[in-house]
């Protein structure tokens, strides 16, 4: 028996919208399951201190992706929860949260960091890291690998 989703072109794709506008389940059945996604393991505060982990293990003068904090804190594809986690420290904090950059080596500006994104630049900067006339930093030189 042939499989729904293996015909040929629009026609199957429309046949198959055709059996779920009329509700003919038994078609729709046979196509394949996706697989849940897996829960992440840390949630709450454990995922926080998981994040703060990574961050405070970052030396002076490197700098890591959110990507690649959370990939390291055991929460891979969740880097706007590490820019989230991030945006709610005390900037005054021991975490050195300014060496944390986007993917492409700039420091993200937002209406929301009051100010932080000008401070977080100004940091990197006191700490040797030069940014260029795109004011992008070298991430091939400059990003931390552990």
């Amino acid at each position: 028996m042939r499989r729904p989703d293996k015909g040929r072109g629009p026609a199957s794709a429309s046949r198959l919208l055709q059996s779920w506008a009329t509700r003919d389940r038994r078609k729709l059945s046979m196509l394949p399951k996706r697989k849940p996604l897996q829960a992440t393991q840390l949630q709450g505060d454990e995922a926080v201190e998981a994040i703060c982990a990574v961050i405070r293990r970052i030396p002076l003068g490197w700098v890591a992706t959110y990507g690649q904090v959370a990939a390291m804190a055991g929460l891979p594809r969740r880097a706007r929860l590490v820019g989230r986690v991030l945006q709610h420290l005390d900037p005054a904090t021991k975490i050195p949260w300014h060496r944390v950059v986007n993917a492409k080596g700039e420091v993200s500006y937002s209406l929301s960091r009051n100010g932080g994104d000008v401070l977080q630049r100004h940091l990197l900067e006191k700490e040797g890291l030069e940014f260029d006339d795109n004011n992008r930093l070298d991430l091939e030189r400059c990003r931390w690998r552990d």
